[in-house]
């Protein structure tokens, strides 16, 4: 486990690793307004954003429920950024393709719902997408260490998946930091996204635990000043000191 002094400056392995880079924001559309998707698809691709996430939910493995692939594939015009699916669904094996299909170049499942979760992820990449694997707070990352190899992305939640706009559970920042470590010492290349609560207040801890990829929902879509303030807005805090724990 990393200290949590290590969470509030630079740790000491290298400078020069990808992580250190700045990471890319990834805009999720689950509080977009779903009457004007794809103009909201386009506004998050015009402010800047890297990849754009499509959170689906089939109201049981969460209790909500969203959007299919047929809108996502009805969007996929409205931007040029790299769509993911994160699928929050009870049983994701039978509807991979039907994301892949629909314009997204990543599919993310999360742990909990995969039994044979090295087959899921080996279909995936037999699709021609990047697989990546999501992991609840409650979670522990024993449950993807043999699938590494399998991985092109790992996201780790910050909040209990199921609802947007809530609060950004700091302590899963040890569990990031739990990965990148491994990260490092696998010489991977598979890059650790951070999902939930992401705002100006916590984007730069995030990264600083080590994500490259921060999913902001509310922070980006709620903002007064409009999108593209709030993806300036999060460049700059990553800019800023963390204060001291």
């Amino acid at each position: 486990m990393v200290e949590q002094s290590t969470l509030r400056a630079r740790p000491t392995r290298s400078t020069t690793h990808s992580s250190w880079n700045e990471p890319a924001i990834v805009g999720s559309v689950l509080g977009a307004d779903y009457a004007r998707l794809g103009e909201e698809v386009a506004d998050l691709t015009d402010a800047g954003v890297g990849r754009i996430q499509w959170d689906v939910m089939d109201r049981r493995f969460v209790p909500n429920m969203t959007f299919g692939a047929d809108v996502v594939a009805a969007c996929r015009a409205h931007s040029d950024v790299p769509f993911e699916a994160h699928l929050m669904v009870q049983d994701p094996d039978p509807v991979l393709a039907d994301y892949v299909e629909a314009g997204c170049d990543t599919v993310i499942v999360h742990v909990e719902t995969c039994p044979h979760l090295h087959r899921t992820l080996a279909a995936i990449r037999e699709l021609g997408a990047k697989a990546g694997v999501a992991v609840n707070p409650s979670t522990p990352l024993d449950f993807v260490r043999h699938v590494l190899g399998q991985l092109d992305q790992i996201v780790i939640m910050t909040v209990n998946p199921g609802f947007g706009g809530q609060q950004y559970i700091a302590a899963m920042e040890h569990k990031v930091a739990e990965m990148r470590a491994l990260v490092d010492v696998s010489n991977s290349a598979l890059k650790i996204e951070v999902d939930g609560g992401i705002s100006r207040d916590t984007a730069r801890s995030a990264w600083y635990a080590g994500a490259e990829l921060l999913v902001a929902g509310s922070a980006v879509l709620s903002h007064p000043g409009g999108k593209r303030a709030a993806v300036e807005e999060l460049h700059r805090a990553m800019a800023r000191p963390i204060p001291a724990a």
